[in-house]
C-alpha cells in the first residue's frame, strides 16, 4: 500500500509497477533522502540500487523493491550509496529486526519492531514487522514506512486483502500533524517456509492471520503516535452517536488534526471550545445543541454548552499523559477513533531545522 499523495517519490512509482507481478524477494531501504521530486534521474537511481541488490542475491531485478525516507527534492548520493551497498552485500552480517528498524529512522526517537507467532494447524509461523514514522502522518499513513515479513504460506490475494483491511483499521487511524508524505509505503512479504497448508482468502487460518496482523500493525501505529515529533501526550479522539461511521471518522480526524486543540492539550488547558469549533468546520451536518464532550470521564460540554467542570477536566491532565476525548453527537450509531498527540515547541524546533 502506498501514499495517496499525487506527488509520489521515485521508489513508490517503481514499487507500484513491480508489485503487479505478485512476487518480491528483497527490499532495500534508505533513510535521510526521500528520492522524491527528483525527475527521471531519481527513478534511474532507484532502479540502479535495486539492480545492485538483485544481482548480488541472484534474483530477478523486478522482484527487488525500494523504499526511501527523508528530505524531498535532493538526488540520492549514489557515490556513497553504491559502494556501501556493495560492501554490505559482499560481507553480510547477521542482524536483528530491531537493527533494521533502527537503520530506517529519521526523526524517530526509538526503533519500532513487533513480532508474533501464529498457529496454523500443526505448523507455527512467525509474523514480524518494522516501521518508522514520527511526523507527516495523516491522512492515510504518510511518511510512514512499514515492512511485514512472515514465513506463513499464504496466497497473494489473501495477503493483499488482509493488509488492506488491517492498514485501514490501524495506520489509517493515526495522525500527528495532518501532513501527507510523498513516500509512505507498507509492504508485506511471505515466503511460505512455515510449511502450513496455504492460507487463502476467507479460508482456514485467514482470520487468525488477519487478527495477528492487526495486533502487530496497531502496536506499531500507536508507537508512531507516541513517538510523534516532540510529543508529550497520547490522545484518543473518540466520536460516538454520529449518523454514520464515515461522519464519525471525519469529525474525529478534524479534532485530532486541529493545531489549536493539540496546543491546548500540550498546555494542559481543558479548552473544549476549540473542540466544538473543530467539529463545526468538519463539514459534517449535525445539531450542536445536543452534543456532549468528555475529557476522560469528565463531562465538559452538555447539549452544546459548558458543563462548568473545567477545573475537574484540568485535573485529568495532571494525573496522566494519556487522554481520551469523547464527543457524543447524539444523532445515531456511527462511531470512530483517531489516535493523535499534542503539539509542542519541540515539534517546531525539529521541523524548523530538518535540513540543517
Amino acid at each position: 500500500m502506498f501514499t495517496r499523495n499525487v506527488v509520489k517519490a521515485a521508489p513508490v512509482l517503481l514499487d507500484m509497477e513491480r508489485i503487479k507481478g505478485g512476487t518480491a524477494q528483497a527490499v532495500v531501504i534508505n533513510s535521510g533522502n526521500a528520492n522524491a521530486c527528483t525527475d527521471r534521474q531519481g527513478l534511474d537511481n532507484a532502479i540502479e540500487i535495486s539492480g545492485i541488490v538483485s544481482d548480488a542475491l541472484h534474483i530477478a531485478r523486478d522482484t527487488c523493491l525500494v523504499a526511501s525516507t527523508g528530505v524531498i527534492g535532493v538526488q540520492l548520493p549514489m557515490s556513497r550509496i553504491k559502494p556501501a551497498l556493495q560492501e554490505a552485500l559482499a560481507n553480510p552480517v547477521s542482524r536483528t529486526l530491531l537493527d533494521a528498524a533502527s537503520a530506517i529512522m529519521t526523526t524517530d526517537t526509538f526503533p519500532k519492531a513487533v513480532s508474533r507467532d501464529i498457529e496454523i494447524g500443526p505448523c507455527t509461523a512467525t509474523v514480524a514487522a518494522i516501521a518508522k514514522g514520527a511526523g507527516m502522518i495523516a491522512p492515510d499513513m504518510a511518511t510512514l514506512l512499514c515492512f511485514v515479513i512472515t514465513d506463513l504460506a499464504i496466497d497473494h490475494t489473501a495477503l493483499q486483502l488482509a493488509l488492506t483491511e488491517v492498514v485501514d483499521k490501524t495506520f489509517n487511524k493515526i495522525t500527528i500533524d495532518g501532513d501527507m508524505s510523498t513516500n509512505d509505503t507498507v509492504l508485506a512479504l511471505a515466503n511460505g517456509l512455515a510449511g502450513n497448508e496455504q492460507v487463502v482468502a476467507q479460508g482456514y487460518g485467514f482470520n487468525s492471520f488477519r487478527v495477528v496482523l492487526q495486533e502487530i500493525l496497531m502496536e506499531l501505529a500507536l508507537m508512531c503516535v507516541k513517538d510523534g515529533e516532540g510529543a508529550t501526550r497520547f490522545v484518543t479522539v473518540k466520536v460516538v452517536g454520529a449518523t454514520t461511521d464515515g461522519d464519525a471518522n471525519r469529525l474525529a480526524r478534524t479534532v485530532a488534526n486541529s493545531m489549536l486543540v493539540k496546543t491546548a492539550i500540550y498546555g494542559a488547558d481543558a479548552n473544549w471550545g476549540r473542540i466544538m469549533a473543530a467539529i463545526g468546520y468538519s463539514g459534517v451536518v449535525f445539531d450542536p445543541g445536543v452534543v456532549d464532550v468528555y475529557f476522560d470521564d469528565v463531562l465538559v460540554v452538555k447539549n452544546g454548552y459548558g458543563a462548568n467542570n473545567d477545573s475537574q477536566a484540568s485535573e485529568v491532565f495532571n494525573k496522566k499523559d494519556d487522554l481520551v476525548i469523547t464527543i457524543d453527537i447524539n444523532a445515531g450509531e456511527g462511531s470512530a477513533k483517531i489516535f493523535t498527540c499534542d503539539l509542542t515547541e519541540d515539534y517546531v524546533r525539529i521541523n524548523a531545522h530538518y535540513r540543517s
